[in-house]
């Protein structure tokens, strides 16, 4: 692998430091690639900005941060409009629907996260682990297999089953997005493929 760029966007409380640990540790340990992991935030305890940057390679990484991300998951509004213009050309925007309704790109893929969290598993504060199952299953950063390893190693004791189903949701809402877009290609004439593409 070249070096590969995700950025994880959103707000405190929304679990983004945590997910780009997990992420980390997924790629660095169970998959033995070099990786770099940072993170910002603001002062505030909840609703201020928050980001985590995983870099991975299987080269050694010379400079930690992400320059052009090849993945960004904008988990509100605010990180939407912020982080989309850094995406590298072609790059891949994942969204969560639930509170991104401005979309920069009608590339971007937007999956519901927090409302899969709070309606199909009762607790919006794992709709990260769902976002996390979704964007492996897409961009395919990390094995689902070992991103679950990494979870479950992550997560506080008493609450593995409850990410184990969070993961598996996103995976399950991401194999959904995928199912349709591929019957979309099908449907429509050729000469739409940049308009279908992911």
């Amino acid at each position: 692998m070249a070096r590969y760029e995700v950025r994880l966007s959103g707000s405190g409380g929304q679990g983004i430091i945590v997910a780009g640990i997990i992420l980390a540790e997924a790629a660095g340990i169970y998959e033995g690639k070099e990786v770099c992991q940072t993170q910002a935030y603001g002062p505030e305890a909840r609703g201020g900005a928050s980001k985590a940057e995983v870099v991975i390679s299987d080269a050694e990484i010379d400079y930690p941060k992400a320059i052009q991300p090849d993945v960004l998951l904008a988990m509100n509004q605010k990180a939407c409009d912020t982080y989309a213009h850094d995406l590298k050309p072609g790059g891949l925007l994942v969204v969560d629907s639930t509170l991104v309704h401005d979309l920069p790109s009608r590339q971007a893929i937007a999956l519901p996260f927090t409302k899969i969290a709070r309606q199909e598993l009762g607790k919006e504060m794992v709709a990260n682990i769902v976002a996390l199952g979704a964007l492996a299953k897409i961009a395919g950063v990390v094995s689902l297999g070992n991103l679950e390893k990494a979870v479950l190693a992550r997560v506080p004791p008493g609450t593995e089953e409850l990410n184990r189903r969070a993961l598996a949701a996103g995976v399950a809402a991401a194999q959904d997005f995928l199912r349709g877009k591929v019957l979309r290609c099908l449907d429509e004439p050729l000469g739409t493929t940049e308009e279908t593409m992911l």
